[in-house]
C-alpha cells in the first residue's frame, strides 16, 4: 500500500484483489472481516464508513493481519474468535476451530437429552474451546454437563468462554484423556456421551489445507493410522459411563459410517443411526447402550 490516503473502501478493494491473487477462497469477505475486527465495528459498519481514512497505526496493524492471512493462518485465529451455534467463542491455536458441521452434533444431542430422565447428565469428550458443551448448557438449562480434554491450553480457553456465556456453573471442565477418572457409574451414569474426536488418518494430515495442517493442533485432528483410533477407544470406554439405554453420539468423517457402525455393533451398541449434514454427508452417528 502506498502513502496516499487509504479509505476503508480502497483498503478493502486492494486487499480483496491481493487475496484473490493468493488464491484465498473468499477474498472480499476475508478483507472485510479483518478490517471490521481491526476497527471494532461489524461489516455493516464498514459500508457506512467507506470514505473514512485509516490512520497510520491502523494501516500498520492491518498490514500485519494481511501478512498472517497470506501465510495461511486461519482467519479465526487472527481475529481471535469464531461463531458457533449463534454464539461467539474465543479461539486460539490451542484448540480446533469450531466447524458449522459440528452443529449437527449439538442439534442431535439436544434432541436426545430432552428425552432423558430430568435433569440429564451429559459427558462431552474433547471440549476444545468449549463450543459444544456451552451450546448444550444454553439449550439444556438444568442439565449436568461434564466435559474432558487433554489440553491445558484448551481448558483455560473453555473456562474463559464458559464464563463469558455465563454457563460456568452448569459445566464441569476436566483436564484428562477421554473419560473422567473417578466418575462413578450407577446413579451417576451419563444419559448421553457426545464427542467430535480426531478422525483424520495420519497419512492424510499432510494433504490438508495449510490453514488446518500448519496451524490447528494435530492432537485434535490425528485419528491414527486408519482414522478410527478414538472411535474404538470411546466405544470401548463408554459402556462404563452410560446408564442403561443411554446414548453415544459422535461426529464422523466422510466415508467412515460403515467402519464406525461396525465398531459400535461389535461392542454391543444397538439402535445405530446415521445423521447426514445439509450436503447429504453422514456427519453424526448415534447408538444406544442396552446395559449389561
Amino acid at each position: 500500500m502506498g502513502e496516499e490516503q487509504w479509505t476503508v473502501l480502497k483498503v478493502i478493494q486492494w486487499t480483496a484483489a491481493h487475496f484473490q491473487k493468493k488464491e484465498l477462497e473468499n477474498p472480499r469477505l476475508e478483507a472485510e472481516v479483518l478490517l471490521a475486527h481491526l476497527l471494532g465495528i461489524d461489516r455493516m459498519g464498514l459500508y457506512l464508513s467507506y470514505d473514512r481514512p485509516l490512520t497510520d497505526e491502523e494501516r500498520q496493524v492491518y498490514r500485519e493481519m494481511i501478512q498472517r492471512r497470506k501465510g495461511r493462518e486461519p482467519l479465526a485465529y487472527i481475529i481471535g474468535s469464531k461463531e458457533f451455534w449463534s454464539l461467539r467463542f474465543e479461539v486460539n491455536s490451542e484448540c480446533l476451530i469450531p466447524r458449522p458441521e459440528t452443529e449437527h452434533l449439538v442439534e442431535e444431542a439436544v434432541r436426545i437429552a430432552q428425552g432423558l430422565p430430568s435433569p440429564p447428565r451429559v459427558l462431552e469428550i474433547g471440549f476444545g474451546c468449549g463450543a459444544v458443551a456451552i451450546a448444550l448448557a444454553k439449550e439444556l438449562p438444568g442439565a449436568e454437563i461434564v466435559a474432558t480434554d487433554i489440553s491445558a491450553g484448551a481448558l483455560a480457553l473453555a473456562q474463559a468462554n464458559a464464563a463469558a456465556h455465563q454457563v460456568g456453573g452448569g459445566i464441569r471442565l476436566i483436564l484428562g484423556d477421554l473419560f473422567p477418572s473417578g466418575e462413578p457409574a450407577g446413579d451417576k451414569a451419563f444419559g448421553l456421551i457426545c464427542s467430535n474426536p480426531p478422525y483424520i488418518p495420519t497419512a492424510e494430515i499432510l494433504q490438508l489445507a495449510p490453514e488446518v495442517r500448519d496451524f490447528e493442533p494435530l492432537t485434535a485432528l490425528d485419528g491414527g493410522k486408519d482414522g478410527l483410533r478414538f472411535f474404538r477407544q470411546i466405544a470401548d470406554g463408554a459402556p462404563g459411563f452410560l446408564m442403561k439405554d443411554g446414548w453415544l453420539l459422535m461426529e464422523i468423517g466422510r466415508g467412515q459410517d460403515a467402519a464406525v457402525t461396525e465398531i459400535l455393533q461389535e461392542r454391543g451398541f444397538e439402535q445405530i443411526d446415521l445423521i447426514p449434514d445439509y450436503a447429504g454427508i453422514t456427519r453424526v452417528i448415534e447408538a444406544q447402550w442396552p446395559g449389561r
